[in-house]
Formats: C-alpha cells, sequence, structure tokens
C-alpha cells in the first residue's frame, strides 16, 4: 500500500461556456444519448434515446407508462450523457448535460415521427397500436465534459 494521492485529471471539466460547445459540437454529428433518471427508491434508471437540439435545449420523445415516464413525472430533474461516434469531426469525447424536464402531449406522435425520421434515415416508425407519445424538453442547467485528450510522449 502507498499513501500516493491519486489526483484525478477529470475531477474538473472544462469552463461551462467550453463544455455547452462540446455538448453542441457532439450533438451536431453522429452521437449516442443515454438519459437517467431516479427510480423511486433512488437508484438509477439509464435508457438510451434519440435526441434533437433546440436552441438550448434538447428535446426528445417517449411514451406514457414507461419507467422513465414516471420517474420524470415523479422528479424531473435528469442527466443525459452524449457520447461522439467516429466521424469527420476527429475527437472522441463526452459531455453530461443535467437539468429538469417538462413533458407535453405529442398527439398522433408527430414529433416522433420527426425524431425517427432525423435518426432512422427516413424510415417510418413501427406502428404502436394505443401507444401516447409525449414530447420532452429538458433544460440544462449544467454541462459537463472532460478537458481535451492530449497523447503523452510514447
Amino acid at each position: 500500500m502507498t499513501n500516493q494521492v491519486f489526483l484525478d485529471p477529470f475531477r474538473k471539466g472544462r469552463p461551462g461556456d467550453l463544455a455547452r460547445q462540446v455538448a453542441a459540437q457532439i450533438l451536431a454529428g453522429p452521437h449516442l444519448a443515454v438519459l437517467t433518471t431516479a427510480n423511486p427508491d433512488g437508484s438509477p434508471q439509464a435508457s438510451v434515446i434519440f435526441v434533437k437540439p433546440d436552441g438550448h435545449d434538447i428535446l426528445f420523445s417517449t411514451v406514457k407508462g414507461r419507467r422513465k415516464t414516471a420517474n420524470m413525472r415523479r422528479d424531473p430533474r435528469v442527466s443525459l450523457l452524449v457520447h461522439s461516434l467516429p466521424g469527420a469531426s476527429g475527437e472522441i469525447t463526452y459531455a453530461v448535460i443535467s437539468g429538469t424536464v417538462e413533458l407535453t402531449d405529442d398527439p398522433g406522435g408527430s414529433f416522433h415521427r420527426v425524431m425517427y425520421d432525423l435518426h432512422m434515415g427516413g424510415a417510418t416508425p413501427p406502428p404502436e397500436p394505443g401507444a401516447e407519445r409525449l414530447t420532452v424538453r429538458l433544460r440544462p442547467h449544467h454541462t459537463y465534459a472532460p478537458p481535451a485528450y492530449t497523447a503523452g510522449p510514447e
């Protein structure tokens, strides 16, 4: 055992404006998004979702009755991890966006069709008999992005 203290270089991320820029760059290209909500017992519940930026906010679609929907109605505080995927932009990184959500009805699932078109290359969404769609607006309060990775000497 040693008494050395590990200094985590990722404990402090990029300053706020730069973190928001990183998140915007990730959302503009190929990315993966994971929403985390809190279950009634406080444990985390994570879902892979499709998201769409809308100014400073982020939009996504969900269905009434799903666990994440019930969690967001009970506690509107969420965390969204967005991770870049390989593409032309270069840097592979991630950002975590924390904030609160507002849920509104999406009669006929029109916003869901927009999201499906955006993320599934124009494919038609599968039928969802009886599903009641909602549009969710995430209003960010804090964004974290790690410092840019720089390779050390080899």
